[in-house]
């Protein structure tokens, strides 16, 4: 599918300033990157340009950002965890709908069946990822962990079939699918095992709380979408980001679509910090949990923001002067290998 923009460049929409939420970096991160990029080359599982993007340490980078307060242990475990998915992700990338789900099964069985082994390497990983996990978090922490595994395979076993049949969802249909897939929801679900804090269902489900999680699950699948549409666009992976979406829902440019998205950044900000005001009480032994897991939300929306310019992910070598100009030149369609 091509463009819906004959622009040749966009300038982003400025987040910094309207996230209300203060940035931190975890100290333990070169420890806890050493040790899960050295867990994750002994399986030997990424190969060519992929092996060599996992060496850049772009994951351990967002999880230092993203869990600011975990310990040495936890963020090590939480690299462990993202790189599993980097790993899903980068097989899953290039497989058509039937696939990909047949990769997020083998992940999602070993996930939820102690017995289950495929022989695969997503399976040994996974099943090593389990022994450091699911002993330390909580029974509420652990159910929805589960739950969410099944979503994001689900999710993206979706995205793959969308893409496999070049449909382009409506903005209705599009946000839910997003937060699963990109597995936001997911890296979110780690919150309880890192603070040591679960969370019980009467707060999780509350109104309230649901609409501030899914404000700042939505506020970093947009920022990840205007961050990554040039990098998507040149492999030809246009159907999965809102910048299309918002295209073709509402007739913009590129430029309009990316606007837009600033507009809505700012719009969930005010929403999650307006719920934050009017969140009920809990009695004082629950709210000092709540207090924990809503910083947790704010820190992963704020560490991606700072993530997103201190990596080569989104805009390779010129990540920095990016981040100063907030100009992105479109690049031109390039040729992926294994």
């Amino acid at each position: 599918m091509s463009s819906f923009s004959t622009l040749r460049s966009y300038r982003l929409p400025d987040l910094h300033p309207l996230c209300p939420f203060k940035a931190r970096f975890n100290p333990h991160h070169a420890a806890a990157a050493a040790a899960s990029k050295e867990w994750v080359l002994s399986f030997n599982a990424l190969k060519g340009k992929k092996l060599e993007f996992f060496k850049e340490g772009g994951s351990e980078l967002l999880c230092a950002w993203a869990y600011p307060y975990a310990g040495l242990e936890q963020l090590r475990t939480a690299c462990d965890f993202v790189n599993l998915l980097f790993t899903i992700d980068e097989i899953s990338d290039e497989q058509n709908g039937q696939d990909a789900l047949a990769t997020g099964m083998s992940f999602l069985n070993t996930m939820k069946d102690d017995s289950f082994d495929d022989g695969s390497v997503l399976c040994r990983m996974t099943k090593d990822f389990k022994k450091r996990f699911f002993p330390y978090a909580g029974p509420a922490t652990t159910r929805r962990f589960l739950k969410h595994s099944e979503d994001y395979v689900l999710g993206f076993a979706r995205e793959a079939e969308l893409r496999e049949k070049n449909v382009v969802l409506d903005l209705a249909s599009y946000d839910p699918l997003r937060r699963e897939n990109s597995a936001v929801r997911y890296c979110f679900g780690l919150f309880g095992y890192l603070l040591n804090m679960d969370l019980p269902d009467e707060v999780f489900e509350h109104a309230v709380y649901m609409e501030m999680h899914l404000a700042a699950v939505d506020m970093v699948c947009w920022a990840n979408d205007v961050y990554s549409y040039d990098m998507e666009q040149s492999m030809g992976h246009l159907t999965n980001n809102i910048l299309t979406v918002l295209q073709r829902a509402r007739g913009l440019d590129l430029q309009g679509a990316a606007d837009a998205v600033g507009v809505h950044f700012k719009e969930l900000a005010d929403s999650f910090e307006a719920n934050k005001a009017r969140l009920p009480s809990f009695g004082q032994e629950l709210d000092a949990i709540v207090a924990q897991h809503i910083m947790a939300m704010e820190a992963w929306v704020a560490g991606n923001l700072e993530w997103s310019f201190g990596t080569r992910r989104y805009f390779g070598k010129n990540h920095l002067k990016v981040r100063e100009t907030l100009v992105v030149e479109l690049s031109p369609p390039r040729v992926l290998d294994d």
